[in-house]
């Protein structure tokens, strides 16, 4: 989904038209190109932010690559419960029909 200052890090989905945007993560600048609206990239860019300047309030003493680290760890620990969530939910309705 994402570049970052022109260098590829993930591949892009399918063929859609990409989108340019400049944000804002941990008060450095970052482009990100991505098949996604700007919306939902600026979205995801403010959670990240967000999340990082959460983790530093705890832990003041990380570094940027510490704070990284450890906002990736959080943001994935967060995601697998929020799937796990939904697997269950998809079960109880498959087992309701």
């Amino acid at each position: 989904m994402f570049c970052y200052n022109g260098r590829n890090v993930s591949v892009t989905r399918e063929n859609k038209e990409r989108k340019k945007i400049d944000v804002k993560i941990n008060r450095r600048k970052y482009t990100i190109v991505g098949t996604e609206s700007k919306e939902h990239m600026e979205l995801v860019a403010k959670l990240v932010n967000d999340k990082m300047g959460e983790i530093y309030q705890v832990n003041k003493h990380l570094d940027t690559t510490q704070l990284a680290v450890l906002t990736a760890i959080n943001t994935m620990n967060d995601y697998l419960k929020l799937k796990a969530d939904y697997e269950d939910l998809v079960t109880l309705i498959e087992e309701e029909e």
